[in-house]
């Protein structure tokens, strides 16, 4: 979802069931205006396993990154990548940066100028779920960006 002036959207969600014009799916999607320290968690970046190639399904979503940072030229953004608790944190400190960097990579080769564009690797150390059930792990492997300067 998007709309002039705000952060986009981004989420991934399964239909249980079949819905009709008569009684459409309806979720709420809050939109953030654009400012510094504002971020977005790109829900549709994925990564091969315990790798930190790009799959294919990851494009639609970098492509609408790439069109968003062509609408405001003048921002920066800050790319972070976050991992589960599985293995050490050295390791997964490293992934997460290979990650995020994979993803700038993907912008650069696009036109976005490398001057608008940073990235780090967090590891696990900012989890926003629990790294007990597979569930939490798999929110906790992210990638998102920050504004940085508009």
């Amino acid at each position: 979802v998007s709309k002039p002036g705000y952060l986009f959207y981004s989420d991934n969600f399964p239909l249980d069931s079949v819905f009709e014009v008569t009684q459409p799916f309806l979720k709420d999607i809050p939109l953030q205006a654009i400012a510094i320290g504002k971020s977005v968690i790109l829900k549709n970046i994925f990564y091969e396993f315990d790798s930190y190639k790009l799959k294919d399904e990851s494009r639609v979503e970098l492509d609408k990154l790439v069109r968003f940072l062509e609408t405001y030229p003048d921002l920066k953004i800050e790319i972070v990548g976050h991992t589960d608790s599985i293995g050490t944190a050295e390791y997964n400190k490293t992934l997460s940066a290979q990650r995020a960097k994979s993803v700038a990579d993907y912008l650069k080769a696009s036109s976005i100028s490398d001057d608008r564009l940073s990235y780090k690797g967090k590891g696990f150390s900012q989890p926003i779920a629990t790294n007990d059930t597979e569930e939490g792990r798999a929110q906790n492997r992210r990638t998102e960006i920050i504004i940085v300067d508009k």
